[in-house]
């Protein structure tokens, strides 16, 4: 294969709802390149980008795949990505390194939901996007109600370039508005006759014609200027200004195909060949540092890793955008994140599964190494001496958890090595040792995500898992100041154990001054604050710990196993096993023996007088609060608002964002479970949602005693 210099190089990312047709499109536009000798399909399980065993046996694509293909002395490189939202990793990482987005409407369906989360992905990178219209050959197609859906989400910026003539199961003709001529494919697919525009087509078409050109015009002043001066614009003075037009999202041309024949493909690529954007035509990559990057083949080598995975009898596989300079086959990169040398021994251009070495790569284009020894997904590698990074892929936050054990104790290391595994190929699956929780909790973005996770767990780690309910990360505290006193005493022969602790509890707040006395019960404690000890809980939340100690009752030296009892008890928590924060202690008496009184008496002294004392304080369960913002059509809002507030959720306000209603609304997590599915069903799909931590907060009495039950009962079972 040729080496295509930078401006040779067009990266799409091929986007919309599942069942849109973009592995198809992906398969006959390599078949148009003479990439494979026949076009395989989704049925068959034989295309080139879907090649996982998962994706054959759920017919869909669970991961973006990269491809390439040749088309007018032009190298395209495609990101074939899920349509699915539980996989928008996949999207996600493809759009950091694509260019252009080629958004596919179904036109059975018109604009879906898959569509509308993706096209808000791209207006959020301000990425240029086509359009175009799929499955025209079949019986249920309907172009005009595709259309006006399309230009009701994305208004006026949709301009048509194609329409179908004969949409429908014989659909076979396209009205070219560019070209201004019918193109006639042959059924089986193949090029097509050039034709007259039919006369009843000629008015609609010059009327489409004429707004082509206005709006490549007013994509570029110059081009504005010439527009004015003689009413009319050459096909090469349109396509720049629909090049201009892309680049600042003026424009989203509209085109038509069946993907599954082959109809209108060959068009598709001269478009994108002609009229996508390569990658010098964007600005300069700025650095976490500030630095530009610009996309320029004579600069240092820097190379930026997007995805890593894993494959039998290969072993790890990063695939890799070269933004700057070139690289060679051998050439040496310092990994900027890791400080080492990385050597790319081999350099791949990929197409699915299959990778064919070539000798240099230059910027702008996307590739494949395999063996690098510590580098991963978002790694930046340099061919100069400074060291800097590249913005990291931004993942959404996981929407769904869930905890898992292996069905066997003895398989408990293979599952963490293969979750880790499958977290380094999917960043979106998160994976958490809670030691607080006793679980293994894992987080994604939503039941189906977790579901393929548990098919490969079962299916090709070998490793059977089971799901159970996550348990909830409580926080225990105090309401109220308590005082307790406990005595350790172990009397068996020789050396004895013997300590004593007095101490008061209560709960800490911000900025409350250092204490001098405590009313309790009718008696009054003065305390004299020898010493204090301000630590910053790793779970959150604070312990404040003041040694009150006068007359020597306690010798300094046992004060820090006094605090290290507290802390274990703290770490246990004396009412649900969660745990406590928010609490300062005063010990203030005690008792020691000069022979007996060792570091574990005082420590077991601590331990239960903090025990005692929390049970008489006030407990208060704390439980965690999410923000979670809902995006939902308007017709679902009801619902979803009366189902939040039976999930004890309150609103904190709506509006409206992109054609959908926004609620953000404050959220207890223990009602959060399994939310996924249930927006799903309550917004017939469309609903979209995202999490983040709020704050800890109070849990009703009600429900506090249930919990509280829940645990006595498992306590005696243990």
């Amino acid at each position: 294969m040729k080496t295509y210099t930078t401006n040779q190089i067009k990266n799409i990312a091929l986007l919309g709802n599942a069942g849109s047709g973009k592995t198809t499109l992906a398969e006959s536009m390599l078949f148009e390149g003479k990439m494979i000798d026949r076009r395989g399909s989704v049925d068959q399980k034989n295309t080139v980008s879907d090649f996982a065993d998962i994706e054959h046996e759920t017919s869909a694509s669970i991961y973006s795949s990269l491809l390439h293909t040749e088309h007018n002395d032009t190298k395209v490189n495609m990101l074939d990505n899920p349509g699915a939202d539980d996989f928008v990793g996949n999207v996600i990482s493809s759009l950091h390194v694509a260019d252009t987005g080629v958004m596919l409407l179904n036109a059975q369906n018109g604009v879906e939901v898959g569509t509308e989360i993706q096209a808000r992905q791209l207006e959020d990178l301000k990425m240029p996007m086509i359009i175009t219209v799929t499955h025209l050959d079949n019986d249920k197609a309907n172009f005009e109600k595709t259309l006006e859906m399309t230009r009701e989400r994305f208004g006026n910026h949709v301009t048509i370039l194609q329409y179908p003539l004969n949409e429908g199961l014989n659909f076979s003709d396209i009205v070219d508005i560019l070209q201004m001529k019918l193109l006639r494919y042959p059924s089986d697919g193949g090029k097509p006759q050039v034709l007259d525009i039919p006369a009843d087509q000629k008015a609609h078409a010059e009327n489409l014609f004429n707004q082509l050109m206005e709006r490549a015009a007013e994509s570029d002043e110059k081009l504005m200027e010439v527009f004015f001066e003689k009413g009319s614009l050459t096909e090469e003075e349109i396509l720049k200004g629909i090049r201009a037009g892309l680049l600042n999202r003026g424009i989203f041309p509209l085109l038509c195909v069946s993907a599954k024949k082959g109809t209108g493909v060959d068009r598709l690529l001269d478009f994108i060949s002609k009229s996508a954007p390569s990658p010098d035509q964007f600005p300069p990559v700025k650095t976490t540092e500030g630095k530009e990057i610009a996309c320029d083949p004579k600069s240092p080598a820097v190379v930026y890793v997007f995805k890593s995975s894993i494959e039998t009898h290969i072993g790890e596989i990063n695939y890799f955008k070269v933004i700057a300079g070139e690289i060679n086959e051998g050439i040496d990169l310092l990994n900027c994140t890791t400080q080492n040398k990385e050597r790319f021994s081999q350099i791949f251009v990929v197409n699915g599964k299959n990778r064919t070495k070539v000798p240099k790569m230059m910027a702008g284009d996307l590739g494949a190494t395999v063996k690098l020894k510590g580098t991963k997904t978002n790694h930046t590698l340099t061919g100069s001496n400074d060291y800097f990074k590249l913005p990291d892929i931004t993942f959404p936050e996981p929407k769904y958890r869930t905890a898992i054990k292996a069905v066997s104790e003895g398989d408990d290391e293979k599952l963490g090595e293969a979750l880790n595994r499958m977290h380094q190929e999917d960043p979106t699956i998160l994976i958490e040792y809670s030691k607080e929780l006793k679980q293994i909790i894992i987080s994604g973005q939503g039941e189906h995500h977790l579901n393929i996770l548990k098919w490969h767990l079962d299916n090709v780690f070998k490793v059977p898992t089971e799901f159970l309910a996550p348990k909830i990360p409580y926080r225990e505290t105090i309401t109220k100041a308590a005082q307790a006193d406990y005595r350790h005493k172990k009397q068996s022969g020789g050396s004895g154990q013997f300590g004593e602790v007095h101490m008061i509890i209560e709960p800490y707040v911000e900025g409350v001054s250092d204490p001098t006395m405590y009313k309790l019960n009718g008696k009054e404690y003065k305390v004299s604050v020898r010493d204090k000890e301000e630590i910053n809980l790793p779970w959150g939340g604070k312990l404040i710990y003041y040694n009150c100690i006068v007359g020597g009752s306690i010798d300094a030296r046992f004060m820090p196993a006094i605090l290290k009892g507290i802390m274990e008890k703290m770490e246990e928590g004396p009412l649900t096993g969660s745990y406590a924060r928010d609490i300062r202690i005063a010990v203030y008496d005690g008792k020691m023996h000069p022979v007996d009184s060792n570091e574990i008496s005082f420590r077991l002294a601590g331990r239960n007088a903090f025990k005692t004392a929390f049970k008489n304080a006030g407990p208060k369960i704390l439980e965690p609060i999410y923000q979670a913002e809902i995006l939902v059509p308007s017709d679902s809002m009801g619902d979803v608002i009366s189902d939040l507030q039976g999930r004890r959720g309150m609103v904190l306000g709506m509006g409206s964002e992109r054609g959908f209603e926004k609620i953000t609304a404050k959220v207890p997590l223990a009602e959060m479970n399994k939310y996924s599915t249930a927006l799903a069903s309550l917004s017939g799909g469309r609903g979209i949602y995202t999490m983040k931590f709020l704050e800890y907060a109070q849990l009703p009495g009600e429900i506090q005693e249930q919990l509280l039950k829940a645990y006595e009962a498992e306590d005696k079972e243990e």
